[in-house]
């Protein structure tokens, strides 16, 4: 009876030292665990992660996380803005900020790089500006000394082909040359403003006309000096 009391005890003492063995390796962190034990984790809209494992939160793709042993502590990314020139913006799923594909200036539908000169008409001259504006000039034409200009291909002021007139009265129904008075009937005579007078072509395109005293279309004018 003493030797099966002794086999017990030894048999005891062996699985009480596998039990410590067990616990110190797990305390020591030599990769055991014990059944039941669980781990520290970290729990984000369902994913779950390792204590001292970064993650970006699906939600947001600019906040990235580390999680502790005291749970997850996040940081927001700021997005740095833009250039002023930037005409083509690209914004990817997966990224946390915007890309700036393209920079330049785009005018009337058409991309110009920075720095550049261009004509977009006759009339203009215009700069793309490093802000991403394109600066234009536009050419300030003279009135035309005549009724009928006419714009001709790769000229940006209109041109008088006629040469300089005048309308009659205000019907607009005859033109007369400028330079020299002109007998509209036997008894008008018109002249074209000489184009130093007060106001000249703003609006006013009409001849002075002067008119012989007591004299029907049917009488012969007499020559005015």
């Amino acid at each position: 009876m003493a030797q099966v009391s002794t086999v017990r005890l030894s048999s005891r003492r062996s699985i009480c030292a596998a039990v410590l063995t067990l616990l110190l390796c797990a305390q020591s962190g030599l990769g055991f665990s014990i059944a039941g034990q669980q781990e520290n984790t970290c729990e984000d809209n369902g994913s779950v992660y390792y204590v001292g494992e970064w993650y970006f939160q699906e939600s947001d793709h600019c906040t990235q996380c580390e999680c502790t042993d005291e749970g997850s502590v996040c940081a927001r990314t700021e997005c740095t803005s833009l250039p002023a020139a930037c005409i083509h913006v690209s914004h990817y799923p997966t990224d946390c900020c915007p890309r700036c594909e393209k920079i330049g200036c785009e005018y009337r539908g058409v991309v110009y790089e920075l720095g550049q000169t261009f004509q977009p008409s006759e009339c203009e001259q215009c700069t793309c500006d490093s802000d991403g504006i394109a600066r234009c000039l536009v050419a300030d034409c003279a009135p035309p000394p005549c009724v009928n200009p006419s714009y001709q291909p790769g000229k940006c002021c209109p041109e008088c082909l006629e040469g300089p007139n005048c309308y009659v009265d205000g019907s607009r129904s005859q033109v007369i040359p400028a330079g020299e008075p002109v007998w509209v009937d036997s008894c008008t005579k018109c002249r074209c403003h000489d184009g130093q007078d007060a106001g000249y072509w703003e609006g006013n395109r009409l001849a002075t006309c002067s008119r012989l005293k007591n004299c029907t279309p049917e009488q012969t004018p007499v020559q005015q000096r």
